[in-house]
């Protein structure tokens, strides 16, 4: 049956070799020789990924990436994405949140919600499972399309489910969401966490493998840019004056920006957290700590950034955080609503939206990233790529890429706005200090956190599978 076109994302080959600079000639022929191998098991096979969403969001990012590779290294890769109404995407955010350890928006997660669930996936039945022949490896990734995992394994494929989320301890609203997707996946064949800690109890040990994410140097929101340009970008993006420089617009769509009076100058100290509008995220958290715990007599602004509210299709709770923070926002001081920016950044051309974001985390001159859970957090590694010095909450897999005081700096409550201002303070008010911390973050990146390192760790995996499937 051909594989229904509106489902299936298209995926631009990349040449592993372009990670030589940044990795070495070792570590890349490292990588050509695991997927010789990959290769010769898989036959015939290809490697299907199902997720939610193909833009917004680092799952999708990732994907991108991570595919990319893959089909350079001579893997058949495909990437489907499901399709769902705003009912089904509001129960998922609902999981979602739950297995970060929060309640979300505190709905029910009850026998009426689980109808609505298998009610959308049942119409995703026909297209996802059309598309995906016996044998073939399919990696579900997240809660969202959870629910296709007994489908798929009744289908005769070897079936991973990914989750991306998850919280180090637990609560009661982590375990009524495990309640909730337990049943749909407990049946796969293979489980991939970003921490060993975040696999519920009831995970055979023997199916786990514990892969972090990474990121890609010269995805285009990592990608160098020189000061020229990345002023043009942000200018052209309604981010930062321009300041008597001549206008030649780079991006040709404007953030949604909130702010009183002018835009920052270039000479401005922006403390930038670029994140989702996730409850998770704690932006107005970010806002109160900065607002209330950074020197007003310093000229650093804060800008809060993430994507336009209505370009993330998976995600029902970003209009609702944003419009909570705008709110705090007009609760300021003139004086304080004029050094604190909020931007939404349009979603429409995912590679403006790319280049608006690395700009402005080369720019700041410091990232924070206040998140109350992690699954991981690309927008810290990619960061601590550019060199930036990192302050962000000792949560997730956060903690697994800062080494506190050494790559960046952690805070150890994400409740501790005070703590979090002085941090942030001692970075601005220390050049030197900033520096240290921002050239030992891109060294840990280049070690741990580039694309080579999760490949291998994935081509382990199948071999793995296979192996316990006798294929």
């Amino acid at each position: 049956m051909p594989r229904p076109e509106a489902m299936s994302v298209p995926v631009r080959l990349l040449d592993p070799g372009r990670l030589e600079p940044f990795v070495g000639s070792a570590r890349v022929a490292e990588l050509e020789r695991a997927a010789a191998g990959v290769r010769g098991r898989l036959g015939g096979r290809r490697v299907v990924n199902v997720n939610s969403t193909a833009v917004g969001g680092g799952v999708a990012e990732m994907l991108q990436t991570l595919l990319g590779y893959a089909r350079g290294l001579g893997i058949r890769a495909e990437w489907l994405v499901i399709e769902g109404d705003p009912e089904f995407f509001e129960i998922t955010k609902r999981i979602h949140n739950g297995l970060y350890g929060g309640p979300g928006d505190g709905g029910e997660l009850g026998e009426a919600q689980r109808v609505a669930y298998e009610r959308t996936l049942s119409a995703n039945v026909a297209g996802i499972a059309g598309a995906v022949a016996p044998g073939d490896i399919v990696l579900v990734h997240d809660p969202q399309p959870a629910g296709l995992v007994p489908v798929l394994v009744e289908a005769g494929a070897l079936v991973i489910w990914r989750c991306h989320v998850g919280l180090d301890g637990t609560s009661e609203w982590a375990e009524r969401a495990w309640s909730f997707v337990r049943p749909y996946v407990e049946g796969a064949h293979g489980f991939v966490f970003s921490r060993e800690r975040f696999a519920p109890s009831w995970v055979p040990r023997e199916q786990l493998a514990v892969i972090p994410p990474s990121i890609d140097p010269l995805a285009p929101k990592n990608e160098p840019l020189d000061r020229t340009a990345l002023l043009d970008v942000l200018a052209s993006a309604g981010l930062l004056s321009r300041d008597g420089r001549a206008p030649h617009p780079t991006v040709l769509r404007r953030a949604r920006i909130v702010r009183e009076g002018e835009a920052p100058s270039p000479e401005t100290p922006l403390v930038v957290q670029v994140s989702r509008w996730d409850r998770m995220k704690d932006m107005p958290g970010v806002l109160r700590a900065f607002v209330e715990g950074v020197d007003g007599k310093t000229d650093a602004h804060l800008v809060l950034a993430g994507p336009a509210v209505d370009g993330v299709t998976d995600d029902p709770e970003g209009l609702q955080i944003w419009e909570e923070t705008v709110a705090l926002w007009h609760e300021l001081a003139v004086a304080d609503r004029g050094r604190v920016h909020l931007a939404a950044v349009p979603m429409d051309d995912p590679l403006e939206n790319a280049l608006v974001i690395n700009a402005l985390q080369r720019h700041a001159a410091v990232v924070v990233q206040k998140s109350l859970a992690e699954g991981f957090g690309l927008t810290v590694a990619e960061a601590m790529w550019k060199s930036r010095p990192v302050v962000a909450s000792a949560v997730g897999g956060i903690a697994d890429q800062i080494v506190d005081g050494e790559s960046g700096l952690l805070l150890d409550d994400p409740g501790d706005l005070d703590r979090l201002g002085a941090l942030v303070s001692g970075v601005l008010e220390s050049p030197a200090e900033a520096a240290r911390l921002g050239e030992q973050a891109r060294h840990r990146i280049a070690e741990r956190f580039l694309p080579d390192r999760q490949l291998l760790q994935y081509a382990t995996l199948l071999h793995d599978l296979l192996d316990r499937a006798g294929a």
